[in-house]
């Protein structure tokens, strides 16, 4: 939920919506089943989930039937209050897809597929409406993963992360156009294979960015959190030539070595080391 207080999974086991109380927002520790839905009979074997961020709809994705479902919800944010509405083939773009989101107005919908290794970019002509659904572009991102999972865009659509399985990453791009995802550029990635090693399943990003959470398939089944420290800034005094290099985080120890030949009105970095 957008305020932190709920937390949801989808079972393609048990064919299952989960809902979750977070006691402290954002904390997944204060996290206690409340409810769940079953959504089998409209879908073997959903992978994603997307609310809507009213809570009065809710979007499942499943590689079984390769559709996108489209639900209301009586009672926002209540999965118990759910009913199927419409469905959305996804099958021509790519017959195992995987990963699900929709900018923010609804006017947009992004996949990801494991058979054709794309991110998939759709136009909503009825914002929300996933029967208004039409294929846009798409862009490949074999090079980094040959097996997509989650996907995650920042709110203004200038970044886009996805999950990966083959490597266990979750990838970091940059879109030169908001939105656009032909103009994706790959940033850097991060390993979460020690915790996770061949089971990452999806991605959630906070909104305000600092910090995402997975999900796995592993013997746990486990939601983790990752959080995303600010960098550090530091300024030196205007003597100092060759300013360091290593980027800082929160609770980093740094060591810096300069040397002047001239008493101080020219000092210079020679050495650095960021722990």
């Amino acid at each position: 939920k957008p305020d932190g207080t709920r937390m949801y999974t989808i079972g393609a086991d048990t064919d299952t919506v989960n809902e979750y109380n977070l006691s402290t927002a954002w904390d997944i520790t204060t996290a206690s089943y409340k409810r769940t839905s079953i959504i089998i009979g409209s879908e073997g074997a959903p992978n994603s989930l997307f609310f809507r961020n009213d809570g009065i709809k809710l979007y499942v994705l499943g590689r079984g039937n390769r559709l996108v479902h489209e639900y209301d919800l009586s009672t926002a944010w209540d999965v118990s209050t759910i009913t199927l509405l419409q469905t959305f083939d996804t099958a021509t773009q790519d017959v195992n897809p995987r990963g699900l989101f929709f900018k923010g107005d609804g006017t947009k919908m992004y996949t990801t597929g494991d058979t054709g290794n794309n991110v998939y970019e759709y136009d909503l002509s009825t914002a929300w409406d996933v029967t208004t659904s039409t294929i846009l572009r798409s862009k490949s991102i074999s090079t980094q993963d040959s097996s997509p999972r989650g996907v995650s865009f920042k709110p203004d659509g200038t970044k886009m992360y996805m999950g990966g399985i083959a490597s266990n990453r979750v990838y970091e791009f940059d879109l030169t156009t908001a939105w656009d995802v032909s103009t994706l550029t790959f940033l850097q990635h991060f390993s979460v294979a020690t915790e996770s090693p061949a089971s990452l399943s999806n991605i959630y990003f906070k909104p305000d960015g600092t910090g995402f959470y997975t999900t796995t398939f592993d013997t746990q089944d486990s939601v983790r959190y990752y959080e995303i420290d600010s960098p550090v800034t530091i300024t030196l005094p205007a003597a100092v030539e060759n300013s360091p290099s290593k980027p800082l985080r929160l609770d980093t120890q740094v060591t810096y070595d300069f040397i002047t030949l001239d008493g101080g009105t020219t000092v210079t970095l020679i050495a650095e080391e960021v722990v």
